[in-house]
């Protein structure tokens, strides 16, 4: 068979759902139990066969998309070339629709995509288990943004367990200006809970468990028991270095949310409406409040990487 022109894969970006953070490990990381929900808001990556690896993107934020090595659409189609003995010689598009340095894994979503895009062009048939592998040694996200849906997330994230859901679930995100550093805010969680006196390592911070309230929403589809269990470990060191997201926050609720939140390591904020109707009004008041550069408006689940029709 010729190799494919070229292939395209949708991803979606996510919402935590709950994110309980452990203690600081030896080895810099933390235990998660993070509950991860795909939502209608994707990113698509092209890969097209080419004389070498090059990266383009388009879309509202690609100005901010790293055209390098450190792209992880970059470092997945080089891990995937290496585990084959292969050169890693294809163009890699990325359309951009998931906010940049949101804390909804738009950079996860496109390292997941390239992967299996790259894995198509390449016809290297990887099973699920091979490719999942990859995702996780590019990041905690990664392979969440591979199978999409719900699941939850043990280790570092990377250990998934898929769950059951219904929906749909409406969901309004205020995009902020500028980036949150994930890494930077797991180091101000880690300074508050020294600063509160409850210490902030392993041995001092119980191990992360899942709500099984939660859980249970989210197999109902019941919007009202999810808004209520909804929970970030994460958002008080958010909150920290970004004191304006506790006024998008109040927007939000002001204007009818079921629940509000930020979203994984911020600085988007997340507001759980009631129907479609409720956050389209949402979406406008948080707007209209100028704590935000824009709103979008999605629902979950949603699937994971999919490969669009030719």
């Amino acid at each position: 068979m010729s190799t494919p022109v070229s292939v395209s894969v949708r991803i979606p970006a996510k919402v935590n759902a709950q994110l309980a953070v452990g203690g600081l490990r030896p080895d810099g990381f933390h235990d998660l139990a993070n509950v991860f929900l795909a939502v209608g808001l994707y990113d698509e990556v092209t890969v097209t066969p080419a004389d070498s690896l090059r990266i383009t993107a388009s879309g509202p934020d690609a100005a901010q998309i790293p055209l390098d090595g450190t792209n992880l659409a970059a470092r997945a189609a080089v891990a995937l070339a290496a585990r084959h003995g292969i050169e890693p010689d294809v163009h890699i598009h990325i359309a951009k629709d998931i906010p940049v340095a949101g804390g909804m894994a738009g950079g996860s979503a496109d390292g997941a995509g390239a992967l299996l895009a790259c894995d198509a062009l390449w016809r290297l048939n990887s099973t699920q288990d091979e490719l999942l592998a990859i995702c996780a040694e590019l990041g905690s996200d990664v392979p969440f943004n591979l199978i999409g849906g719900a699941a939850l997330g043990r280790g570092r994230g990377e250990i998934l367990t898929p769950l059951d859901v219904r929906g749909p679930f409406h969901w309004v995100f205020a995009v902020a200006d500028g980036g949150l550093s994930t890494p930077a805010v797991y180091r101000e969680c880690d300074r508050l809970r020294e600063a509160s006196g409850s210490g902030a390592t392993t041995a001092d911070i119980p191990d992360p468990e899942p709500a099984p309230v939660l859980i249970e929403a989210l197999a109902s589809g019941d919007a009202r028991a999810l808004a209520a269990a909804l929970s970030n470990d994460l958002q008080p060191a958010a909150l920290s270095l970004r004191p304006s997201l506790a006024e998008t926050l109040r927007a939000g609720t002001d204007a009818g949310a079921l629940a509000a939140l930020v979203s994984g390591s911020g600085p988007t904020c997340a507001f759980l409406a009631g129907s479609a109707e409720e956050a389209e009004k949402i979406a406008d008041a948080v707007l209209a409040s100028g704590t935000c550069r824009t709103t979008r408006v999605t629902t979950s689940p949603a699937p994971g990487a999919t490969i669009l029709p030719a």
